[in-house]
């Protein structure tokens, strides 16, 4: 694979003092691959400034602030190319990343490959970019994995790249999880519950600047906390088709709430009731989705 056969796309909302940091970085590093960056309606001047300093970058200007699954749809949408390598606006890719990450596509039942995700946290150095994840007492739980391994529960948004061809037929990422969180998880779930594969590349490096991140700068802690929640519970209805599974969702659910409100935590519990709101539109999804999944949701945990 060269580089020209991937578009890297990178998400932006007012990220102007990110991307003058990290934008000359991937421009330097990513090869002759086009590069597109999706503004999701800054009112900062991100695009002025990407306009004037990298002319070469191909700009989508969105009409209204939606969040990230919708933004990165919008670029994979003008891409090309075979692959598609999403990238945030924090994010430094070290030399050379791309061939390793594209070398994996070899095999035609690879759908996404993450890449090795140098996280600068608290001043210290952390290694991510596999993840695990698994099903206990009728909830998904996911966490970093070791990075020596090369199988992984999801690909990252923010680091990772699929095939496009692939990604067209799951749709993309959904916009039911705007503006953030749990779109790369249920996107790779749903590819790995139609057998396709998915890759942890250690030598394909970025680092990754969370700190520096818009949502951290606009969402409060709660409001975030929030957010993952009812993401949560909107992955399971959404994605869950094994009965012993749903049935013990059902039955612990009313007990981690009481749990959460008992500890002084409300937020299980507004998360919850923000993912209500969005019942009819999963339960339409169940109904229509013509997806041929050939593995259960039992077979797809990963510790």
């Amino acid at each position: 694979m060269n580089t020209s056969d991937a578009t890297i796309v990178i998400p932006n909302w007012n990220g102007l003092d990110v991307l003058k940091k990290h934008l000359p970085f991937v421009v330097q590093r990513c090869g002759d691959a086009p590069i597109i960056l999706v503004d999701d309606c800054s009112t900062d001047d991100s695009i002025l400034y990407v306009c004037k300093n990298f002319p070469e970058i191909m700009i989508v200007k969105k009409d209204r602030h939606e969040g990230f699954a919708s933004t990165v749809n919008a670029g994979a949408k003008e891409a090309k190319t075979d692959f598609v390598v999403l990238l945030n606006t924090d994010i430094e890719p070290e030399k050379d990343f791309l061939k390793p990450l594209l070398s994996r596509f070899s095999d035609p039942s690879v759908f996404a490959v993450g890449c090795m995700d140098k996280s600068m946290e608290n001043g210290k150095e952390e290694l991510r970019g596999r993840g695990i994840g698994w099903w206990g007492k009728g909830f998904y739980y996911h966490k970093r994995g070791d990075v020596n391994a090369h199988d992984t529960a999801w690909v990252s948004g923010g680091s990772g790249a699929f095939r496009r061809s692939m990604w067209n037929v799951l749709g993309g990422m959904d916009p039911i999880y705007n503006p953030f969180y749990w779109e790369d998880i249920d996107l790779s779930y749903r590819a790995r519950k139609l057998g396709w594969k998915l890759y942890f590349e250690s030598k394909s490096i970025v680092r990754h600047y969370h700190e520096k991140g818009t949502i951290l700068h606009t969402y409060s802690i709660d409001t975030i906390k929030m957010i993952s929640y009812r993401n949560q519970y909107i992955f399971i209805w959404k994605n869950c088709s094994d009965f012993n599974i749903i049935l013990l969702h059902f039955l612990f659910l009313p007990i981690r709430i009481i749990q959460s409100l008992f500890h002084g935590d409300s937020r299980m519990l507004k998360g919850f009731l923000m993912a209500i709101v969005h019942l009819p539109r999963i339960l339409q999804y169940r109904f229509t989705q013509r997806l041929d999944y050939k593995i259960s949701d039992r077979n797809l945990s990963m510790q």
